[in-house]
């Protein structure tokens, strides 16, 4: 299939540079005036380097910078469309399974009064944490019914090839859809081994490390974006124990 669009598009050129041949030649039958031939032939190929410039350089860029900004768009009503239906639910569940949840819900109350540079900050502060999980601390049951029961949600998000323009969301969607395949296939998570335990705790860290980081910037860009559904997600924060859905 590569070849035969090389071949066409060589083809394409030699046609297209015959037809200029012809076209010069006529021009010269016509008017027998090589030198103003030569003239505007020198002109045009002058010309050819500045139309390169904005064809290339200037307005690729811009419809590029518009592809993507267009990209982004519809990859933030993904993002969104997962934590309404899984992520604020799930990062409610997970935090149970955190021996460190008050400290970490202390640097996530979101308001109104961030700005950039919090939401920056405050980033490079959560990157740095070692989540501590108890496995036995949360419910661990509840988190398999939840997830097992947003599995086909989460397959229909890990099939839409536009998320590979965010790497760090999709590497988000993995780490949950592990952890749902890991608590599925196990016919019950009461009286397991220490070790699997274990291997567990692994699983919810890495989903969980993520899933925050990605709540922060997701916050971020509704503060900039789209004050009315940051205003919900402020009443709605799974880190903050005041939070109330009723406007005060």
């Amino acid at each position: 299939m590569k070849d035969q669009h090389f071949k066409n598009n060589v083809s394409m050129g030699i046609l297209l540079l015959l037809l200029s041949i012809l076209f010069y030649s006529i021009q010269y039958a016509v008017f027998r005036d090589l030198h103003n031939l030569f003239f505007y032939l020198l002109g045009d190929i002058a010309f050819l380097f500045i139309e390169v410039l904005l064809v290339t350089l200037i307005i690729h860029q811009m419809l590029n910078n518009r592809e993507k900004h267009s990209m982004l768009k519809k990859l933030n009503m993904v993002i969104g469309a997962f934590f309404s239906e899984v992520g604020t639910s799930l990062l409610e569940n997970l935090q149970k399974f955190n021996n460190d949840s008050q400290c970490l819900s202390q640097k996530l109350i979101v308001d109104n009064n961030w700005s950039q540079n919090t939401f920056g900050q405050t980033s490079k502060v959560i990157r740095t944490i070692d989540h501590k999980i108890d496995i036995l601390k949360g419910d661990l049951e509840n988190l398999k019914v939840l997830l097992v029961g947003k599995r086909s949600f989460l397959l229909g998000l890990l099939e839409n090839p536009n998320l590979l323009e965010h790497e760090d969301f999709t590497e988000l969607l993995w780490a949950v859809f592990h952890l749902t395949e890991e608590l599925s296939h196990r016919k019950t998570v009461h009286g397991l081994p220490q070790s699997d335990y274990q291997h567990l705790s692994i699983d919810i860290k890495r989903a969980y490390s993520l899933l925050v980081l990605e709540w922060l910037s997701y916050m971020q860009h509704l503060k900039e974006n789209y004050p009315y559904l940051f205003s919900l997600a402020m009443r709605t924060n799974p880190f903050d124990p005041d939070a109330s859905i009723e406007v005060a």
